[in-house]
């Protein structure tokens, strides 16, 4: 049996015809709305069900006056001495069906709380808890695929008692202190002038309702059921899976007795890449180029994969390659899960790399300066005024930490690094170099 935690109910002794005299209080006839001498009521108005946030609340008052006056003995003492009557307590017994009180309105209505597994009616566990376990993949492994075996620990049904826990063909015994309910009752004040009465789990059965001997106990596993377990699992991660998709080992799970094990399950989390970043099933790389390569074209490998194969690309000629253009690499991203002969495409960002101060003093600078585009004139019409500035060297990523109240978006606008992964938002890396 397993009896619900910390949920509250509300007990009776029986019902009676016993007709009371005129009561000295009303208060919790008038809190249901029945005459002390009715029947009927408007128990529907607080129905737990309803939207009201407060209804719920209203209906556990009602719960508690419907307790007193469905007790012969604790309506006969409210309407003899009122609430001071009821100072003893309301609880005592088995324990009461909500939908109860929903009968002496004359019955009609479901009741809508949920009082956890064991608790009026609730289904029990059709199979074990599963067991999550977090596993750290690189991009590599989801684009090659991988096959990983390791140790796992589990809880097992005890071999020698079969999960009984017993030894030989002892019986566990009926607790005696919840008489094999699993649970005890806790009187708690739950309102003014009402005492409520609380489920707990026993502490003498841990909520089992029985109790082995010690004597009895299974040598093996000290009347525990299972035992610890080492199994070897073989973990399987498919080309094209993602990020936070789950690996499931069905029933490799704890076991408990009387129920099927629970799964293990595995959660992908790729750990961020030094030159990749993944959308879907293409990908994108940032590849520097100098600036010779920038005018007067490439023909070499660009990008060593995540296969390790090398990719060789040529660029068309004549095409001058401006900083920050990309271009696309037809079939050459993600393998599709499932589909590893499908996949998606490779964009490749260019960054030009300048030429260092070293290289220029080593050129004549008049003949290198006929040979490039001229220089800007200045504006016309030239401004009537006209400052000169002072300037220094500084990095845009500082100005791009700043506050700018006025303008909060002057400095977002994200460079051709910053790649919008689709599939997972929260840990983006940085596309690093070739």
């Amino acid at each position: 049996m397993e009896p619900p935690l910390n949920r509250m109910v509300y007990i009776r002794r029986g019902k009676s015809n016993h007709r009371p005299p005129v009561p000295v209080e009303t208060e919790l006839y008038d809190l249901l709305g029945v005459s002390p001498n009715a029947s009927e009521g408007k128990a529907k108005e607080y129905h737990p069900n309803r939207d009201d946030p407060g209804a719920a609340a209203r209906f556990q008052e009602m719960a508690a006056a419907y307790e007193t006056l469905s007790q012969p003995e604790t309506k006969g003492l409210y309407d003899q001495f009122g609430m001071e009557g009821l100072s003893g307590g309301r609880g005592g017994g088995g324990g009461t069906d909500p939908n109860d009180i929903f009968e002496m309105f004359g019955g009609g209505f479901s009741f809508g709380f949920d009082f956890g597994p064991g608790g009026f009616g609730a289904p029990r566990r059709k199979k074990g808890q599963d067991s999550v376990i977090p596993y750290e993949v690189t991009l590599e492994d989801l684009y090659n695929g991988k096959s990983v075996k390791m140790n796992l620990e589990k809880d097992a049904l005890c071999s020698v008692c079969s999960g009984s826990g017993a030894k030989g063909n002892a019986k566990p015994k009926k607790c005696v202190k919840c008489e094999g309910n699993g649970w005890t009752f806790v009187h708690s004040q739950v309102g003014r002038n009402q005492i409520g009465t609380l489920r707990a789990v026993c502490t003498e059965c841990n909520g089992k309702g029985e109790k082995l001997r010690e004597k009895d106990r299974c040598k093996k596993c000290k009347g525990a059921k299972t035992v610890k377990e080492k199994t070897r699992q073989e973990l399987l991660i498919e080309r094209g899976m993602a990020n936070q998709q789950r690996i499931v080992l069905a029933g490799a799970g704890d076991e408990e007795p009387g129920i099927p094990p629970g799964d293990v399950v595995f959660v992908l989390k790729q750990t961020p890449h030094d030159s990749f970043q993944r959308s879907g099933n293409d990908l994108l790389t940032a590849v520097h180029i100098t600036l010779s390569e920038a005018l007067f074209g490439f023909s070499r490998i660009l990008v060593t994969h995540l296969d390790g194969r090398g990719i060789h690309i040529s660029s068309p000629s004549g095409r001058i390659i401006k900083p920050g253009e990309s271009i696309v690499a037809k079939g050459e991203g993600m393998p599709a899960y499932k589909h590893p002969d499908t996949k998606g495409d490779l964009y490749i960002v260019f960054k030009i790399d300048m030429p260092g101060e070293e290289w220029l003093n080593t050129v004549d600078r008049a003949q290198l300066g006929k040979l490039l585009p001229p220089k800007r004139v200045d504006v016309e019409p030239r401004p009537a005024v006209v400052d000169e500035a002072r300037f220094e060297l500084s990095d845009i990523a500082d100005a791009r930490g700043r506050p700018f109240p006025t303008s909060s978006d002057f400095f977002d606008h994200g460079d051709e690094d910053e790649w919008e992964d689709e599939e997972d938002d929260d840990d983006e890396p940085e596309c690093r170099t070739q």
